[in-house]
């Protein structure tokens, strides 16, 4: 072999090698950034939220609302069972009036899944975690 194939065989590792670490450090970034616990949602950081993220579930309540406690629990344990899937965030609709009322948010808790920076799936009341699962596992494919 000569010695500028040689070199160029060796820039091309070298780039690879780049790519790779730099690919791998996105990878954790993302991982990391999906909490295994929801994380707080407002108005200001929705919509960089949404389109960070492939898939996410978007949990909109409110401290008074009965329904909205009783189903916290449980979209605190799929936080756990999807972290570095999905994120999973709730947002307080009392604090964070505009986006509730831009996606027509009219009755609480009401569950977003938003794929790609869009709604594709819409849960509303306090239902059994089985339902939302089975809406998270659609649209992960």
């Amino acid at each position: 072999m000569d010695g500028e194939h040689e070199q160029f065989i060796s820039e091309e590792s070298r780039e690879l090698k780049r790519l790779r670490e730099r690919k791998l450090a996105e990878f954790r970034e993302r991982k990391q950034d999906m909490s295994d616990q929801p994380v707080h949602v407002s108005d200001s950081n929705f919509g960089e939220i949404v389109k960070k993220h492939h898939l996410t579930l978007i949990d909109f309540w409110a401290s008074w609302c009965g329904p909205c406690q009783a189903l916290a629990p449980t979209i605190e344990e799929l936080a756990r069972e999807y972290a570095g899937r999905v994120f999973i965030g709730k947002l307080d609709v009392d604090e964070n009036p505009k986006t509730a009322e831009g996606f027509q948010v009219l009755s609480i808790p009401t569950m977003l899944i938003m794929k790609d920076g869009r709604e594709v799936d819409r849960i509303v009341g306090c239902v059994q975690k089985k339902f939302i699962d089975a809406a998270l596992k659609n649209h992960l494919g």
